[in-house]
């Protein structure tokens, strides 16, 4: 078992700008590669600020020209803003090390503490992150409300060059809810170097989703975003939420046996 430190670093009126925690990152990263330190998590929020990881393309950015910050972490763009629990666990890794298992064990503490507030997640094959699972496809009311209209005819479906930002609320990712589709409640993006992890993981509890129909979430075109207040139609906040989300932090990342990946010998 590894030691687990949380450090708090600011909320609401206190929010921390991305770049100060950016640098605090650094700053508590290289103090862990040098054992200076014992794992830390910062926990935070940010005031409103869209960033970019390594594999975004431009046609995912805002249209409006709204500044993004280009980041060194892995995953496309997002948003973090009020209302939304951002963790940056930084924690030192076995080497060589395993990205997949780290991503999952932050998935598994996120979906443990949704499930405490009475909410059933889960993970998507091939998709990063927590998500509420839609209904089947067959299911769904038809896009825009147009009786009839055949979900075959999903223009999301079919055209690459479809973009969601042009065609009206019906297709705004922050109302994936109403159309019943699969939605995105915590988004995770990571970065190793030295075999110590930074960025993390961002939990919506009660933001103002629309700040996400300015891009293409994470890059995905036919599903959105959602929160916990949402989802569970009553006021929740991330004051509410912090604790419940050490504890199982605590849980999954203490009592993890960390294994370094496992890697083929090449046959001779």
């Amino acid at each position: 078992m590894s030691e687990l430190r949380f450090v708090r670093m600011g909320f609401g009126a206190d929010a921390v700008e991305y770049q100060e925690a950016w640098d605090e990152q650094r700053r508590v990263h290289a103090a862990r590669f040098a054992d200076e330190i014992p794992d830390t998590v910062l926990l935070l929020e940010h005031p409103p600020v869209y960033t970019a990881g390594r594999r975004t393309e431009d046609s995912e950015r805002p249209l409006d020209g709204t500044p993004v910050i280009d980041v060194d972490r892995g995953g496309k763009i997002t948003w973090h803003g009020p209302g939304q629990l951002v963790g940056y666990p930084i924690q030192k890794l076995p080497r060589p090390v395993d990205v997949v298992a780290h991503v999952r064990r932050l998935e598994e503490a996120l979906i443990r503490t949704c499930a405490d507030f009475g909410l059933e997640t889960t993970r998507v094959e091939g998709r990063s992150g927590v998500w509420v699972l839609g209904d089947p496809v067959e299911q769904r009311p038809a896009p825009g409300g147009v009786g009839g209209l055949s979900l075959d005819l999903d223009p999301r479906m079919h055209d690459e060059e479809f973009d969601p930002r042009l065609n009206g609320p019906e297709y705004a990712p922050s109302n994936a809810g109403q159309r019943r589709e699969d939605r995105k409640i915590a988004a995770i993006g990571i970065r190793v170097a030295k075999g110590v992890t930074m960025h993390g993981f961002a939990l919506n509890v009660n933001p103002d989703n629309a700040w996400f129909d300015r891009i293409i979430p994470c890059g995905i075109r036919d599903a959105g975003v959602t929160s916990l207040a949402g989802e569970l139609g009553r006021d929740v906040t991330v004051q509410e939420v912090l604790p419940v989300v050490e504890k199982h932090l605590r849980d999954v990342l203490e009592n993890a046996e960390l294994k370094p990946r496992a890697v083929e010998k090449a046959s001779a």
